[in-house]
């Protein structure tokens, strides 16, 4: 499939929070959502709601900027949620375990560009960039899977 791409305005943090509560119960194992944009984009607060939307059992969801990784259980499996930003070379995202989750959990990473080579290609990519209170969202892809997730989701929303 050729790359697709898919833009979205999100007028508030609320909406943001919202777009990711709905795509959330709709992901499964081997799905990885990676999320870009300057610091202060929203990556964070979509992973937070993300994870919250499918979490067994309520709980704070810290950011992972420092341990790099925090794994959850969830209504949908596994999910890793990693931060790369402190991330300086490929052999530690290979250490961090990163690779193996990436076919057998949900992965969400903020910083993607640190995977460099090792970025999967089946991923769907976010990258956020704030206009006051509103964030704008382009969406891009190259398998089918999210095409047609994402094509659910917008009718959802």
């Amino acid at each position: 499939m050729s790359p697709s791409s898919q833009s979205l305005h999100f007028a508030n943090a609320d909406a943001t929070a919202a777009f990711a509560a709905i795509l959330a119960p709709k992901l499964a194992a081997g799905d990885v959502i990676l999320l870009s944009g300057p610091v202060g984009a929203g990556k964070t607060h979509l992973a937070r709601a993300l994870i919250n939307a499918i979490l067994t059992e309520p709980e704070d969801v810290p950011s992972p900027t420092f341990t790099l990784v925090q794994t959850y259980d969830t209504t949908r499996g596994e999910l890793w949620h990693s931060d790369l930003y402190r991330i300086s070379s490929d052999t530690e995202i290979d250490e961090l375990g990163l690779l193996e989750a990436f076919e057998t959990a949900i992965c969400i990473v903020e910083w993607p560009d640190r995977l460099g080579p090792l970025c999967p290609e089946n991923a769907l990519a976010i990258d956020l960039v704030t206009n006051g209170d509103a964030r704008d969202a382009h969406l891009s892809w190259t398998t089918n899977r999210w095409s047609m997730l994402l094509m659910e989701v917008t009718q959802d929303a």
